[in-house]
């Protein structure tokens, strides 16, 4: 994200905190026309740095689930396999890459305590999963 300029980091700043604002909102908070921010998002998506949008719900509406983090340590050159796999579950939220003791670190959100118990199982009986640890979520701060 480098070559991203003063007004570039502003409108992600601005998406990041409403990715649903109108083109309209966003222009009158940066202060230049619309075509400018129109243009401008294309560009950012274009170039990958903006991904794609998803939906934030407060941790109390997630409906009294359980949030957790597992750390997955994998054997041999199956990351792949693994990632595609704990995609396939509907309960893993990502898949993030990562580096030191563990490979892989899952963000799940379950049911309930069971739910979580057995989507572990799962992941623990697969052949290329070596050791897991996991750290249930309680709280989230955010700055600003």
């Amino acid at each position: 994200m480098s070559s991203l300029d003063e007004l570039d980091r502003r409108l992600i700043e601005l998406l990041r905190k409403n990715a649903r604002s109108s083109i309209a909102a966003l222009a009158s908070a940066l202060g230049v026309a619309r075509g400018t921010v129109t243009n401008r998002i294309s560009r950012l998506e274009a170039s990958g740095v903006i991904a794609g949008y998803t939906l934030r719900l407060r941790a109390d509406d997630a409906d009294g689930g359980v949030r957790a983090w597992v750390s997955i340590a994998i054997e041999g050159p199956q990351t792949r396999n693994v990632i595609a796999r704990l995609l396939a579950e509907p309960d893993v939220a990502a898949v993030h890459d990562t580096n030191g003791r563990w490979d892989l670190l899952a963000e799940v959100v379950t049911a309930d305590l069971g739910a979580l118990s057995r989507l572990l199982e799962r992941l623990r009986s697969l052949p290329a999963v070596n050791s897991t640890e996991t750290s249930i979520h309680l709280a989230t701060y955010r700055a600003g």
